[in-house]
C-alpha cells in the first residue's frame, strides 16, 4: 500500500477578498475532486486572501502510480487556476 500526500502552495494576486477567495478555492476543489479519485481541502492560510494552501491525498497499490497521480493532480491544479504556485511538499510513503 502506497500513500500519498502532497501541500501545494498558491499566490493569487487578483484575489481582493476572502469571499472571492473561497469561490476561487471551492472550484478547484471541487474539480479536482471529480476529476481524479483523491481527497482535497483547503489547509491552511484561510484568513489570508490571496494565499491558497491546498492539500490533496491518496491511496495506491504501487510507487509507480503513485507518482502518476501526483504528477497529474498538479499539472491540472496548475492549467485550472490563473494563481501562481509557489512551493509544492509532496510525500509518498
Amino acid at each position: 500500500m502506497v500513500v500519498g500526500s502532497c501541500k501545494i502552495y498558491l499566490y493569487a494576486p487578483w484575489v481582493t477578498s476572502l469571499k472571492e477567495k473561497r469561490m476561487v478555492v471551492k472550484s478547484l476543489i471541487e474539480k479536482t475532486r471529480h476529476k481524479f479519485n483523491v481527497s482535497v481541502a483547503e489547509v491552511g492560510e484561510n484568513d489570508t486572501h490571496k494565499t491558497i494552501v491546498l492539500g490533496f491525498a491518496f491511496v495506491t497499490n504501487s510507487k509507480s502510480h503513485g507518482d502518476s497521480i501526483m504528477d497529474n493532480v498538479l499539472n491540472y491544479i496548475e492549467n485550472n487556476t490563473d494563481a501562481v504556485i509557489e512551493s509544492i511538499e509532496t510525500e509518498l510513503l
